[in-house]
């Protein structure tokens, strides 16, 4: 697949070695010159200097025969109207945008454009680490009406079953991951100390859910 990458900043460098070593072909769009110097010596894709949501500039960068768009430079306004021109122009479904103001994410995954808010994505991977309680969201839906959570297994459910779990809290377990290796559980999987949960709810019984599991299977309610 050909990709066209918005930013040659250090995501989108990066992202552009990802890709290459995945076999797909890539262009980076940027509007300053020297930046293509972080693509090194050894990316075989190609540079485009210009302004992302330009459609000649998308052109020159083959956005025509694209099977997907990344909008990663540093400004907000700029990724999403890239997106939008790389969707709306062009027809491209896979198109994800960058952006640094958490509200605005909101909005856009709304509007169907996939987003992915750095300093959110941040400050929650850090708050799982510092706080290691509740249910921290690792994905919501563009509706936001449902999300994936990472929760530590409370000890109340140490030696239950997966089973259980779901029927008395009402989420649905997606993976766990145990002594740092994630696995697919079963029905009759039991649930050990040092677990993290990753499971499906409604973002509206985010509180239900987390009492459910600090009660444990004694006060939990089918």
């Amino acid at each position: 697949m050909h990709v066209v990458i918005m930013g040659c900043g250090r995501v989108g460098s990066a992202l552009a070695h990802s890709l290459e070593q995945h076999g797909h072909t890539v262009a980076v769009i940027d509007q300053d010159p020297t930046a293509f110097r972080r693509l090194g010596s050894g990316f075989g894709g190609r540079r485009v200097t210009g302004v992302g949501f330009d459609q000649d500039t998308l052109r020159e960068a083959g956005i025509e025969e694209a099977g997907a768009f990344a909008a990663v430079s540093s400004g907000d306004n700029s990724n999403i109207i890239a997106a939008r021109v790389a969707r709306e122009m062009f027809g491209i479904e896979n198109v994800a945008a960058r952006i640094y103001d958490p509200k605005r994410a909101e909005v856009y995954q709304r509007l169907g454009i996939p987003t992915v808010a750095t300093v959110r994505w941040t400050a929650d991977q850090m708050l799982r680490r510092l706080l290691p309680s509740g249910a921290e969201p690792l994905w919501r839906d563009p509706s936001g009406g449902v999300q994936l959570a990472e929760v530590h297994t409370p000890a109340a459910w140490i030696g239950h079953k997966v089973s259980r779990l779901q029927d008395e809290t009402g989420v649905r377990v997606a993976f766990l991951t145990r002594l740092g290796e994630a696995t697919l559980p079963t029905s009759q999987t039991v649930l050990q100390e040092g677990d993290l949960v990753h499971v499906m709810m409604r973002t509206d019984g985010v509180a239900d859910v987390e009492a459910a599991f600090a009660k444990g299977p004694e006060g939990a309610q089918s």
